[in-house]
Order: structure tokens, then sequence, then C-alpha cells
């Protein structure tokens, strides 16, 4: 049986909503909150499932989070302190990564946006203590633009905090472009002073989301990415092989749009003298393979990435683009790299279809177009 983000069985049929908030999961929360002097947990429980088929993720917790407050204290630092009282032990802190809590302990997070915008401070106590258990990125984000030096500035304490879930919380809360977040409106580049403060940090599941944050800037602020990157390097406060990932980590994306400085950073020399040659078939039916081969030659020695970027054909002439990785290496004058793929031109692809007609394949060697070629596609 599969297993569900929540820990729990589930069936391949069984939807990610479901198996993160359900009877047994919301049972589990019930029994929880039942320490509270006059808290009903059947009656929470039996309120909090109704109706839960068809509902989503944000839906179901948004229903759970309806049948706790109407048993909870309609003021909100009552609220809080009631909260705080029925929250479960933290998230083992001998643990690195990987450990991003239970999804039925959003309900504070919940709770403090819906009504702590008021009581900021009482809020983000909360918050502080919530993340211990769940992570608390989607929770703090009203914060910061209702409440933006205040909120970062608690945040400047929090990136000291003895605890990994609220130091990741100062990273993960602030991203410019978190997955199923609202929007923050302080500027993105605020936080960033926190950053240089955390990449030191000796848990991975910290440094990776300082590295998510620093792909997200790539593409809004490049530069002030690369300056810090460059920094932290010289600085050499985090040990060399974890900051050379992060900023592999970091530099994803930059690296998919070819951007020279990016390139740099990984050691890699957009400027290298060298000579791309490729060889793939001119025509290549839908559900066949586009066999490519690629051979770099170098005039000095060099690092090379190297990656081939396809243009798609589009019935209504509106080209479509996609990059994706072949290799890399390390050449010399006398000793050329070869590297070849088969390429599937699959049918029934998720993120992009292909039909018949002209196409374009080009080579790019560190982020360099070096060479390129023309194909058919067929049905």
């Amino acid at each position: 049986m599969a297993r569900g983000p929540d820990g729990q069985g589930g069936g391949a049929g069984t939807s990610l909503s479901a198996q993160l908030f359900n009877a047994r999961t919301v049972g589990d929360l019930g029994a929880e909150l039942s320490v509270l002097p006059g808290f009903d947990a059947e009656r929470f429980v039996a309120e909090a499932i109704r109706d839960l088929d068809g509902l989503g993720v944000f839906a179901r917790l948004d229903r759970i989070a309806d049948a706790a407050e109407a048993q909870l204290p309609r003021d909100f630092p009552a609220m809080a302190d009631a909260l705080e009282a029925a929250l479960p032990p933290p998230l083992d802190p001998e643990r690195t990564d990987d450990d991003f809590g239970r999804f039925i302990h959003a309900l504070p997070g919940v709770l403090a946006v819906r009504h702590g915008l008021a009581h900021p401070d009482r809020a983000l106590d909360l918050i502080h203590a919530a993340t211990q258990r769940f992570s608390m990125e989607y929770a703090v984000r009203p914060f910061l633009s209702r409440w933006p030096d205040l909120t970062l500035a608690r945040m400047a304490d929090w990136a000291e905090d003895a605890n990994y879930h609220v130091r990741r919380l100062v990273s993960e809360g602030t991203r410019p472009r978190l997955p199923w977040g609202a929007n923050v409106t302080i500027d993105p580049l605020a936080p960033l002073p926190l950053l240089t403060g955390l990449h030191a940090d000796p848990t991975r599941y910290v440094t990776r989301s300082v590295a998510n944050h620093l792909n997200d800037l790539t593409r809004i602020a490049p530069d002030a990415v690369y300056r810090a990157l460059g920094t932290w390097h010289a600085e050499a406060r985090q040990e060399r092989r974890e900051l050379e990932w992060m900023t592999r980590h970091a530099l994803r994306t930059a690296v998919k749009r070819g951007e020279p400085e990016a390139l740099r950073l990984l050691g890699y020399d957009p400027d290298a003298a060298l000579s791309v040659t490729v060889d793939a078939p001119e025509v290549v039916r839908i559900g066949a393979t586009l066999d490519l081969s690629v051979m770099v030659e170098a005039h000095e020695a060099a690092r090379v990435m190297v990656d081939y970027r396809v243009t798609f054909h589009r019935p209504g002439g509106r080209a479509g683009e996609k990059v994706f990785k072949l290799g890399q290496g390390h050449i010399a004058p006398g000793k050329p790299l070869r590297l070849a793929k088969s390429h599937r031109l699959k049918p029934d692809a998720t993120t992009f279809t292909w039909h018949p007609g002209p196409h374009r394949l080009v080579v790019q060697v560190n982020g360099r177009d070096r060479a390129e070629m023309a194909f058919e596609v067929e049905d």
C-alpha cells in the first residue's frame, strides 16, 4: 500500500486531500484538542469531516478550522493560548531534513491568519511555536505584507533560533515565488541579509530553502544573487561541498537560461574556445526517437556543460521551446567530449505536445549557442 504524505496508507486512487485530512487524521487532532477544558472532541470531528468528499486540501483545512474555532475562545490572544496548550510535542530536533510535519497541524497557522492580523505580536508567537510542529511558511506571509517591519524584525531573531524549523521558516516564508503561497508585498531583496546568515546553517533543511529562495530571486534580481553567492564563497563560512551544492541548486534556472555569470560561478566559462558539431536525423516520427550525437572539441582545457534546446512547431504558428540536459565534463586539446542521447518523441508527453512540422535543435555549451540543425517531425 502506498504511504501518504501524512504517513497513513493511501491507495492509488486516494486523493492527496483525502490522505491528509480524513476521519483518522482529524480524530488525532481532536484528541490533541481534547486537553482543553470543555472541548468536545467528538463534536469537533463530526463537524470537521462532514461532507469532505470532493473538497481540496485548502477547503478541507478551512472546514477543520471552522469546526475548531467554534469551540475556541473568540478573543484571539485567548485562542492562541488554547492552541499552544494543545500543540503536540515538537518535531524531532535530532533530524536535519525531510521532517515537514503533519498537515493536520497547519490549524494554528490558519487561525492565526484569520484572527491574528490585528494582534501581530501574539500571532507571530503562535506561529513560532506552531512551526516546530508543522511548517508555517504559508501562515507567515500575510503578516509580512501587513506588518513587514515587525515581521522581518522577528525573523531576524528567528534566524538564530535553536530550532532548525524556525530558522527554515525565515527563508521559506519570505520566498518570492513560494509554491501555493500567497504573494508578499515586501521588497524581494529585503530578506537577503537574513539569508546571508542562514546560508552557513548546518542543516540541509535550511540550506535547501535558502537555495530555493535564491533560485526564485534569479528570476527577478539575478545580479543580487550572483553577488551574494560570490561573497559567501569568499567568506567560506559554509562547508565547501555544501556551498557548492547550494550554488548549483540556486542557479539551476539561471543555468537553463544560459546566463553567463551563473555559469561562471559554477566553473563553466561561457567564452571558452570550443568547436561543436551535432548530428541527428532530419526526419523523426512521433513515438520514435531523435538519436542525437554531439562532439565538443577544445582549443584549450575547459570544463563544459552541454545542453540542447528544442524549438517546437505549433499549429497556431507560435513556437514553443524547452531545454534538456545532455552532459558535462572536462576536455582538453586532442581529447574531445562525445555525448549521445536517444530522445523519444512521446505522443503523450505531459508538459508539451509534439506536432508534425519543422523543428529546430540548438546545442548550447556553457550557456552559449554553439551548433544547430533543423529536423522535421512527422506523424
